[in-house]
């Protein structure tokens, strides 16, 4: 592509104060950003990409308004970082769309929303094909959790089974995900609403999945994402919610509250998935409120011919979320119309010249 590619936020909190910047920094034309958020309304984004970031000249408007200023602004790519499911950003994926932007999102279900949510995938894969774009959901969770496992896979002899353990802070991302994760609840009610179905038998926890009526965690999506990648059939999948609690009580400046000690901090979310190849997969993401003791880590074990752990410790999971975004937005661009999953794309790759000089079909 010989001119910037133009780039537009949707969603104006945490993460984006990392993706504008990194979208300028890589020679991104930011053009436009949109919040809900009335204290961030009507500021320029380098106030919300703070630490005295250069004046950009780009103000935040009213989410309200994306429909109509997408339309006049025509960008070749909308960046989504708010909710943490496809539900939720059906309406700004229907807008873009129906412009013909392509949109990549953080949102975690959306990394492989086949297997959670197929009949809005598959609406929105034919709105985006009839749009000429292209929709996806990429982040942390697309390299530390796919790719860096399926890189590791191509140096095994034999494979009968995955572990995975990833954990993170869920202050670090904002309150969609810490609700999600039953942050500030009582036992009771964890157990009454997010592990009310711990015990469901796989073809009944896929039906109630796939419904809608059950929201299932991300390494649902990320066990599905897998076997994609590595050609694998499903023959079950279950998964059990365990509630995270701590000593203390601990203060959430994300949800405005402090947890009582006892009270649910996260949760410790355990997929099993069987496949008729033979390979297990048991993957586990622990989201909760940190004490002052805790760190991030991530943990992949091969079981096989030869046994292989990978440890990544304290990896730094917001930056390397809206960075593993960032990279892939020339792949984004090149990629057919459609709701296409990041299985389907080339491997993601660091960018040392301006993002526009990777986009090889415009």
């Amino acid at each position: 592509m010989d001119r910037k590619i133009k780039v537009v936020q949707y969603g104006a909190g945490k993460m984006s104060r990392y993706l504008m910047r990194y979208v300028l920094e890589h020679g991104g034309e930011l053009v436009g950003a949109f919040c809900r958020n009335k204290t961030h309304i009507g500021k320029d984004v380098s106030e919300i990409i703070g630490n005295g970031y250069p004046f950009v000249g780009v103000t935040v408007e009213n989410s309200a308004d994306a429909d109509k200023r997408i339309g006049e602004l025509k960008p070749d790519v909308c960046i989504i970082a708010t909710r943490s499911t496809v539900a939720e950003l059906e309406d700004i994926f229907t807008i873009c769309a129906k412009h013909g932007v392509n949109a990549i999102t953080t949102c975690e279900e959306a990394l492989y929303p086949w297997n959670s949510s197929p009949a809005l995938t598959a609406k929105l894969d034919k709105l985006a094909k009839e749009g000429g774009c292209t929709l996806t959901g990429v982040g942390y969770c697309d390299l530390y959790w796919g790719t860096l496992v399926t890189n590791l896979c191509g140096s095994s002899h034999k494979i009968t089974k995955i572990f995975g353990s990833s954990s993170y802070n869920v202050e670090d991302y904002g309150m969609a995900l810490a609700e999600g994760h039953g942050a500030g609840l009582t036992i009771d009610e964890f157990n009454k609403t997010i592990g009310c179905y711990n015990d469901t038998p796989s073809d009944e926890m896929k039906e109630l999945v796939e419904s809608g009526k059950y929201v299932p965690s991300y390494m649902w999506n990320q066990n599905g994402w897998l076997c994609s990648k590595m050609g694998l059939h499903i023959t079950s999948q279950t998964q059990k919610c365990i509630p995270c609690i701590d000593k203390e009580d601990l203060k959430s400046e994300t949800l405005g509250l402090t947890v009582k000690a006892g009270y649910a901090t996260g949760m410790r979310a355990v997929v099993t998935t069987e496949t008729e190849e033979g390979i297990t997969f048991e993957t586990e993401c622990i989201g909760k409120i940190y004490n002052k003791d805790e760190i991030d880590s991530n943990v992949w074990t091969l079981y096989g011919e030869p046994e292989t752990t990978c440890i990544v410790n304290q990896p730094a999971t917001v930056e390397l979320t809206c960075a593993t975004l960032v990279n892939r937005i020339p792949q984004l661009i090149d990629a057919p119309a459609g709701y296409v999953t990041t299985d389907q794309f080339p491997y993601n790759e660091y960018m040392v010249h301006p993002m526009n000089c990777y986009v090889k079909t415009k």
